[in-house]
């Protein structure tokens, strides 16, 4: 199948070109993209890839999907639009600024008859991978807690923009990681580190259906480094503070397509680590890959089944961060509805 990518920023550079280049299911039809720079770099990273001045001329060449990867305010008009035209779409995460639009675009989506599904890609992180496998394998027990950190050190990537902040950006991925863990989240206390009209840091709680408590805070103004996953059960804990594995390989020059051999595993000295009655156990990486993602899109157009991120999951997330908002403006918690 044919796929193209909309917007050549970090986000199409370091998140989807090279895992879309790595899965052999589909072939890279065109880039969005009308910088000079960006067509420059676009050659150097895809050489023969074509650059395009907007979606419809994407579109108009050929595609089967497409994948959005522009800036938040843009992605309700260009969802819309990619659906009229009929093709399968990847909106990037924010999905939306708020439940009633998501709602729009499922609606959207429903009466086209076409896939369309939200990069969530860090389920396929490394430590999400290897901690899921911790969970599955009950060594921990009835889970009662979970402890996370995404906090990053980079001022440069704050967006300013109308329902832009780090809720709606790390917010998005890490709601999404701990609901797949442990399930729909019916109430929220929230705080948002607000110097101005954009949040640039969060400390959620989150009171899952089924009992667990999860909390996670996120900061990228606050100029310390700390990626932290703590999960707490009946027969004990397991503690992790793996790096960005994918993201700090292909910095390093590393790509999914020709480093298979340790493309998304830790290096052993920053393993996690299982405290059970045995004593502390270390806990071998798992290997993350974002290229599963488009593997799974893939499979789900082809056979006409729902794609690993749902909908109805991609909106319980946004429902949760609607719900973290009005738990911050309020100082109260916040049924998620």
């Amino acid at each position: 199948m044919r796929i193209g990518l909309v917007g050549f920023g970090v986000g199409g550079r370091l998140f989807h070109l090279p895992y879309i280049q790595a899965a052999d299911e589909w072939e890279l039809a065109g880039v969005v993209t009308r910088s000079p720079e960006r067509r420059a770099e676009l050659e150097a990273e895809a050489p023969g890839v074509p650059a395009f001045d907007s979606l419809d001329a994407l579109i108009d060449a050929g595609v089967d999907a497409v994948v959005l990867t522009t800036p938040p305010a843009t992605r309700r008009e260009l969802v819309l639009r990619a659906l009229a035209r009929g093709v399968h779409v990847v909106a990037d995460k924010p999905f939306a600024p708020d439940a009633e639009t998501a709602r729009e675009l499922i609606a959207a989506a429903d009466r086209a008859d076409r896939t369309l599904t939200v990069f969530h890609n860090r389920r396929w992180d490394t430590d999400l991978v290897t901690l899921r496998g911790v969970l599955e394998s009950g060594r921990l027990g009835p889970i009662w807690r979970a402890d996370f950190a995404l906090e990053q050190d980079d001022r440069t990537v704050l967006g300013q923009g109308p329902n832009e902040g780090l809720l709606r950006d790390l917010g998005a991925h890490v709601v999404d990681q701990l609901a797949q863990l442990f399930g729909p989240v019916s109430r929220v206390d929230a705080h948002l580190d607000r110097p101005g009209a954009v949040d640039v840091g969060f400390a959620l709680g989150l009171h899952h259906a089924n009992g667990v408590y999860s909390s996670v805070t996120a900061s990228k103004a606050a100029r310390r480094e700390d990626r932290r996953m703590v999960v707490y059960g009946a027969e004990g804990s397991y503690e992790s503070h793996m790096s960005d594995v994918q993201v700090d390989q292909l910095l390093a020059g590393l790509r999914p397509t020709t480093d298979r051999a340790v493309w998304g595993v830790e290096q052993e000295e920053h393993w996690g680590a299982l405290s059970v009655g045995e004593g502390r156990i270390p806990v071998p990486s798992a290997r993350g890959d974002y290229t599963e993602f488009y593997r799974d899109l893939h499979r789900a157009i082809a056979e006409g089944v729902e794609p690993a991120v749902r909908l109805d999951e991609a909106l319980h997330t946004v429902e949760v961060l609607d719900a973290a908002r009005r738990s911050a403006d309020t100082g109260t918690r916040a049924d998620v509805v």
